[in-house]
């Protein structure tokens, strides 16, 4: 997108001159003869998507520093670059103290022109990306920070606005990276805990001797090496969110201590004497089938109850492909802005790529790979090339989408399949003579197909052909399918 920058001026030979600067430089212009035209169109007409100002300070109706003093207070990030005839110290002063961020004495050279309005929007998308970091770190992220222009997301959203209303114990289900995490966050920050600690715990990622230690604490001399008295994460989070990813990577016996922490609302520290009450809102995270986890006896059952009170499955990017021009166009702003670049976006074509691809890995995947084309970019649009490893494989699967025999949906002419769009898992609706096959035999086939996609999670398989667990068994049963060999 073309940043637009707003070019204050009564003289018209200076307009000309600086209007003809930017619009070399690549930028939208907008003219303004006088201040109160300015202030018009910065105030009333809301900014208009202006992301600079280039302002003179002497203006009729209203001078430059009357614009500044009643824009400043309103837009006060916007970027505004002050130029005048008198260069005078007083001056300048003045007119940082009322929101400029440069200042440049007529007549200004193209290229220090350039130069001025480059850093401008860098400080811009800095700040930008400070306000949006900013939240996020306080605890105080909401919903309104996270992307969910999809329908699939849109109810993940509105499930979790409800669990934000009460104190009540929320298990996020779903894929590794696909934002479980901010989706926490969201919750913390739009509930009553707001602003207070939000901490996380990567269940998976502590060694099993030190799990204990690092949720519950110790005292000193616990054990070897506990040399002095460590808080642990509970008491950490004490008032405010703890969030536990990957849940179902505990041991039993941690498990077991959990369950009491979270009935009883009390930790025992390693070697403590005593016990220690905390008052914490519960968020777990899973990519794991922790039901089917229950039933291998190989996650407590009444601690799964008691952390599946307001189960969430946020869905992998595939299913919500309608994030993906937004998410991208988001990453693009930060991490420009963080490696000093100035991209403003996508070609159309490589969106439309990006938009088509699986995403196995999901929005940390998305956002490595925009991350790694900003880097290696050299223009102002990204393009293919600059994405690097999964380039072919987005070249690879556009082919294979403007290639295929199939139809998206339903069924058409002997050998159409269905399915075929959706990952390249077709299921023949013809046998090859042309005749149509029993429905038992596609049955057959769309109960192999959802077992292998969703890894044997039965609750996970049954819930996406829209059946009952039970009939899924019984279904398995009467067609003689061996699922440990699927």
């Amino acid at each position: 997108m073309v940043q637009k920058i707003l070019i204050v001026e009564d003289d018209p030979a200076q307009l000309r001159y600086l209007d003809t600067i930017v619009a070399n430089l690549g930028y939208e212009t907008v003219t303004a003869p006088d201040g109160e035209a300015a202030v018009d169109l910065l105030i009333r007409q809301d900014r208009s998507g202006v992301d600079l100002v280039l302002l003179d300070l002497v203006l009729p109706n209203l001078d430059g520093f009357g614009v500044l003093r009643r824009v400043d207070p309103i837009h006060p990030d916007l970027q505004i670059i002050v130029l005048t005839m008198s260069g005078g110290v007083g001056t300048v002063v003045q007119a940082m103290r009322h929101g400029a961020t440069d200042f440049l004495v007529k007549p200004v050279s193209p290229e220090r022109l350039q130069i001025s309005i480059e850093n401008a929007l860098k400080i811009s998308a800095l700040t930008g990306e400070l306000s949006r970091i900013t939240p996020k770190v306080n605890g105080e992220m909401t919903f309104d920070d996270l992307i969910a222009v999809a329908p699939a997301m849109r109810n993940v959203v509105d499930l979790a606005k409800r669990a934000a209303a009460s104190n009540i114990a929320v298990l996020l289900e779903g894929e590794s990276g696909v934002g479980k995490e901010m989706i926490a966050r969201a919750v913390q920050g739009s509930s009553d805990r707001a602003g207070r600690p939000f901490v996380t715990v990567n269940c998976s990622a502590i060694p099993e001797n030190l799990v204990e230690s690092i949720l519950f604490g110790h005292e000193r001399g616990a054990f070897t090496g506990a040399q002095q008295k460590h808080i642990g994460k509970f008491q950490e989070a004490n008032g405010g969110t703890l969030f536990l990813d990957e849940i179902g990577e505990l041991t039993p016996d941690i498990q077991v201590k959990l369950l009491r922490a979270l009935q009883d609302g009390e930790i025992d520290p390693v070697g403590s004497k005593r016990s220690v009450n905390v008052d914490i809102r519960l968020i777990s995270a899973t990519n794991r089938n922790l039901q089917q986890l229950v039933e291998e006896e190989r996650f407590r059952e009444d601690l799964y109850y008691r952390l599946n009170i307001f189960p969430i499955h946020v869905p992998p990017l595939r299913e919500r492909r309608g994030d993906i021009p937004e998410l991208v166009r988001a990453f693009i702003k930060r991490f420009a802005a963080s490696e000093g670049k100035a991209i403003t976006g996508v070609d159309d074509s490589v969106m439309d790529l990006l938009v088509s691809y699986p995403w196995p890995g999901n929005v940390r995947q998305l956002e490595n790979a925009v991350f790694r084309a900003v880097v290696m970019a050299d223009t102002e649009m990204l393009a293919l090339d600059d994405f690097g490893q999964i380039a072919g494989r987005l070249a690879q699967a556009a082919q294979d989408t403007t290639t295929s025999p199939f139809p998206p949906t339903g069924f058409a002419a002997p050998g159409a399949a269905i399915g075929a769009a959706q990952g390249g898992l077709a299921i023949p609706a013809v046998d090859q003579q042309g005749s149509m096959r029993a429905l038992r035999d596609i049955e057959d086939d769309a109960i192999r197909i959802a077992l292998d996609r969703y890894n044997g999670q039965m609750s996970e398989v049954a819930r996406r052909l829209g059946i009952g667990r039970s009939t899924l068994y019984r279904k398995i049963r009467d067609l003689g399918i061996n699922v440990d060999r699927v």
